[in-house]
This record gives structure tokens, sequence and C-alpha cells, in this order.
């Protein structure tokens, strides 16, 4: 043990937007806290070079040298199942670095920091979507499990606002929104958007999907000052949540399961009011809608210290408590 506390250990939040890395000593205190691109290579075709060059940096930040790393645990979007090994595994293989190495999906990260691991649900809503949950014997679920997927990913909810203003579906309450898109795209018409979109917007999928999702914050926004249209498409994606949160549930044992919420999309006004709402009326089960306690990369350092058999004390989480980006934002 006296070898390991002399070490750091590295926690990894691979997102298909941003790729947060964080190091910490083995009392739990952060050392570190890089921000990069993208970590999945569906996203970003440099997720390699955005992992690596984050590592590197908290390493130059912390003052340490990779050979200081003894435990690492990265979470990594889009790592679904071993046909994915191909690209995620590279994403560490860095020479020196030769201490305890795990990835995983990035949900189990999100799960260890938002409910430290202990029975529940989480929702992740925002550049992707899952729902993940670990149950009391232990078992990780998630409704990819069943070939079920909640489309409510940002990019999802573009994409049918947009579908739906080409088909004609809006009305007077919609009118500052289907403004808005038009601004987004540079169009004066909607007759401009119709032909953009026969052209297939943008022939770059990785690019055509990012430019979508930023469009997002604009359709929750416009739900929250009662766009029919922007609540249509957000009361669908939040029915599609709400079946994965109660298909879950049903492998629980308790009557009450906890949930917690991860992502921009799930966490913007509308979504939290509509989910607060739903899982308050509950089906079969009753829920607990939680604040996450740690945020996903503070989540990942958690799992690194339990890697390398340090043991998780009151102590150990208020110090990881203290640094800004430990916490969920």
């Amino acid at each position: 043990m006296s070898n390991l506390i002399k070490g750091i250990v590295i926690g990894i939040d691979g997102g298909g937007t941003h790729t947060r890395v964080m190091a910490a000593d083995c009392e739990g205190n952060v050392l570190a806290y890089i921000e990069k691109g993208a970590a999945s290579f569906h996203k970003d075709g440099q997720a390699k070079l955005n992992v690596h060059h984050a590592i590197q940096e908290a390493l130059q930040q912390a003052g340490k040298e990779i050979s200081d790393v003894v435990g690492l645990v990265g979470g990594i979007a889009g790592y679904d199942s071993e046909a994915d090994l191909g690209w995620v595994q590279p994403l560490t293989d860095m020479e020196g670095l030769t201490g305890l190495n795990l990835l995983v999906n990035d949900a189990v990260v999100g799960h260890s920091g938002a409910l430290l691991s202990e029975p529940g649900i989480i929702v992740i809503s925002g550049t992707g979507s899952i729902i993940f949950a670990v149950n009391e014997q232990g078992r990780q679920i998630r409704n990819y499990d069943m070939y079920q997927y909640a489309a409510s990913a940002a990019r999802f909810l573009a994409y049918d606002v947009t579908y739906e203003v080409l088909a004609g579906n809006f009305d007077e309450s919609d009118q500052e929104l289907v403004q808005e898109l038009l601004q987004f795209w540079g169009f004066s018409s909607i007759q401009e958007l119709a032909q953009f979109a026969l052209n297939g917007f943008i022939a770059d999928r990785r690019e055509r999907n990012k430019r979508f999702a930023e469009l997002a914050p604009a359709i929750t926004q416009a739900a929250v000052y009662n766009s029919r249209l922007a609540q249509t498409v957000c009361d669908r994606a939040v029915h599609q949540i709400m079946v994965g949160i109660e298909m879950l549930a049903s492998y629980f044992s308790a009557q009450e399961v906890k949930v917690a919420l991860i992502g921009s999309v799930a966490n913007s006004e509308y979504f939290q009011q509509q989910l607060a709402l739903r899982t308050k009326a509950g089906n079969h089960k009753s829920y607990q809608l939680v604040k996450p306690v740690f945020s996903p990369v503070a989540g990942a350092v958690l799992m690194a210290l339990k890697q390398i058999s340090m043991p998780i004390t009151a102590q150990l989480l208020d110090n990881l408590a203290r640094h800004p980006h430990s916490r969920h934002e």
C-alpha cells in the first residue's frame, strides 16, 4: 500500500463532445483537471489524440510523470461491446502507462459519480443517450440490453423539430422557434431550408450531427415558453426516457428506486420538470429523483481508487468534493 499512496490515479469521462480528465492522489485530493475534444471515435476522428493530450496535460499540471499513475479508469461514450475495442483501447495506450487500466462505458463512471455505485438508475441525455442501472445484486443493466434507445440526445430533438417544420406541423406558438431554426442555418424561408434538407443538410455525418446538436438548447428553452412543437418533441423524448426507467426498475426488488439525471438535455429546465412529474406519478414502482453526488469524471476517479484497493472514506470523499469539477454541473 505504501508504494500506491505515493502514486496518483486518473479518471476519464470520455464523452461525445468533451474529454474530461482528472488526476488525484490516493487520498482523493484533485491535482489536475483538463478538458479536450471528444473521446468517441464515432464523433471525432481525433479522439485518440484528444485523450492522449488531455492525460499528458493533466500530468504536467499535477507535476507528475506517467510512471506515477497507479490506476486509471476511463468511461468512454460509444464503448458498447467488444467490437469497439479496436478504437477504444488505443485511447489510453501510452508508453509508460503501466498502472491498472480499466475502460468502461461512460454510463458506468456516471453512475459511480452520481450514486456512488449504490443501487439506482441514471439517465444520461446530452450528446448521447443511455439509461443505466445497478440493482441490489450489483447487476449492471442498460436499456440497450433490451434494444431500447431513448432518442433524447440533443441532435434527435433538433432533427425531430426540423422534420416537423418541413412537414408544416407548427402554429403561432412556434413562430419564434421557427425563426430561430432558420437563423441558425442562415436562411430566410422554409423553402430554403427544404432545399438544404433535400441536399442532405451536411454531407459529413459527424459534422451534421454536431451542428444539429447545437440547436437543442433553443428547443428545450422554447418548450419552457410554451411552444407547442417544442413541447411535443420534448414530450416524445421524455416518454421514451420514462419507458427506459420503468423497464430497468422492474429488475429491482425495492419498491422505491433512485434516479439521477446527467447531461445537458436531461438537466434542461423542461426535462427536469417533466421527469420530476412523471417519476412522481410512477407505475409499478415509485421513484426518488436525486441530484448526482459527483460528476462522471470524479466517478471515474473513485473507481480508479477502488481499483487499487484504496478505502473510500468520508474524508476521501470530502477531499474529492473540494474541487469544483468534482461536483455535478
